[in-house]
């Protein structure tokens, strides 16, 4: 099992150009290069296992995928192929929800699996949705747990309302339909999650509206949408590890490239900033989404209370928590029970290692209490989950950090390591 050893940092001034490119959006490039007829151009497509193993499952489904230096081709089937093999999601609850969503509707017979910790994620939440408007799915706890069985078929139009703001539910209900049903749906829910998905289809020439009331219409495009031009972004979610690091070091400042700053996709910047975070942006391009620069200064920090748009953040709250460990006073997060099937119990990962660097927190059951206080060495368990790992490992430039199993990075951010040894020194072991 590999390990890092993080040093404590001196103050440090650096411009990052190397993010990782966005992954949400990496993953819809490739799933939705599959409703066009013609092929799609992505530039800049993440090369991180999971959505690597994404390509991998739109080849098995009949794509061409072509690569070269500047872009990636990928040339959709007249018709989806019904693979021969599995369908590896790798570590990716995002590709296999979405995907489940995509294939409900399509012609054959299919088996959506990943590695153990995605085998113990729940899937009842995309699931259940699905079979209420006629999707055919099976899997372990009935359809709960991977490998889910899906048989393909023609689903009609649907009026569901979700008890949870989830871009991943979403998006999978509109999936299910867009190709398929021949008037409009309607989906609501709470209140907006990240609404990467709809952007991206409208910008391929579906028709998806958000009216007054939240409730999202959906209609029919039975025609093949347009193919994707597009250039992926530097991802906000793992620009925020940087953002913190400069944040929370005396005397340091950082400059974050190209990012997605989609309002969605920022809010736990906002949330840092409320928290006394010296933040700004800078808007340099608006052809898909909003995309700029962000600069990040060391700055005094209080604590604050986290209770709303938490679907907008919830994956940047375990890196959020390390700038909450380093405030004066208490900070709060609610309405976040989310983070308990995430990649690992992110509640009971976050308030189990803060412990263990001395900081006091309490556990509730949708979020957590933290003190801000001095965070101390430890040795770390990333319990397989990648946002644990990194956010760990920033916390280590207070006073160094040992974080074990650390493969887990490599799913989302392979040169996050790299940029870390610009600010501090680090060692990887086995």
């Amino acid at each position: 099992m590999s390990f890092l050893e993080i040093e404590r940092c001196g103050d440090f001034d650096l411009e990052i150009s190397s993010i990782a490119s966005d992954k949400s959006i990496s993953h819809r490039s490739a799933i939705f290069s599959l409703l066009s007829d013609k092929p799609s151009k992505i530039k800049n497509y993440l090369q991180a296992e999971d959505t690597l193993n994404t390509l991998k499952i739109v080849e098995k489904l009949g794509a061409k995928i072509e690569e070269n230096s500047k872009f990636l081709k990928i040339t959709p089937p007249k018709d989806i192929k019904e693979p021969d093999d599995v369908l590896d999601c790798g570590n990716s609850g995002t590709a296999m929800r979405l995907i489940c969503g995509f294939l409900s509707s399509k012609k054959g017979f299919f088996v959506l699996h990943g590695d153990k910790y995605l085998a113990q994620r729940p899937m009842n939440r995309v699931v259940k949705p699905l079979k209420s408007i006629g999707a055919k799915i099976d899997g372990r706890d009935e359809g709960n747990y991977s490998p889910l069985a899906i048989r393909g078929s023609k689903l009609t139009s649907f009026r569901y309302e979700s008890s949870i703001a989830s871009a991943q539910v979403k998006s999978a209900m509109i999936l299910s339909v867009i190709g398929s049903a021949d008037s409009i749906s309607y989906y609501k829910e709470p209140h907006l999650s990240r609404d990467h998905t709809e952007r991206m289809l409208n910008g391929m020439g579906a028709r998806i509206i958000r009216d007054e009331k939240g409730q999202i219409e959906i209609y029919p495009s039975l025609e093949p949408l347009k193919p994707l031009d597009i250039d992926v972004p530097s991802d906000p979610s793992s620009a925020f590890f940087f953002a913190i690091a400069a944040a929370i070091s005396k005397n340091s400042k950082i400059i974050l490239k190209n990012v997605l700053l989609n309002p969605t996709r920022i809010e736990a910047f906002e949330v840092l900033k409320r928290m006394g975070a010296d933040i700004e942006y800078i808007v340099k391009d608006e052809k898909y989404e909003s995309v700029g620069d962000i600069v990040v200064k060391s700055s005094k920090l209080k604590g604050v209370e986290v209770s709303e748009n938490i679907a907008w953040l919830i994956d940047e709250l375990p890196a959020l928590s390390i700038a909450m460990s380093c405030a004066e006073g208490k900070s709060v997060v609610k309405n976040a029970k989310e983070l308990r099937v995430k990649e690992s119990d992110r509640i009971k990962s976050v308030v189990d290692n803060l412990q263990k660097c001395g900081i006091k927190t309490k556990e509730y059951k949708d979020g957590y209490e933290i003190e801000g206080g001095k965070i101390k060495r430890a040795k770390i368990d990333s319990f397989g989950d990648h946002r644990i790992a990194m956010s760990f490992a920033i916390a280590g430039l207070i006073d160094g950090m040992r974080v074990d199993d650390i493969e887990c990075i490599n799913t989302s951010f392979p040169n996050f390591i790299d940029i870390l040894k610009k600010i501090t020194r680090i060692e990887v072991g086995d």
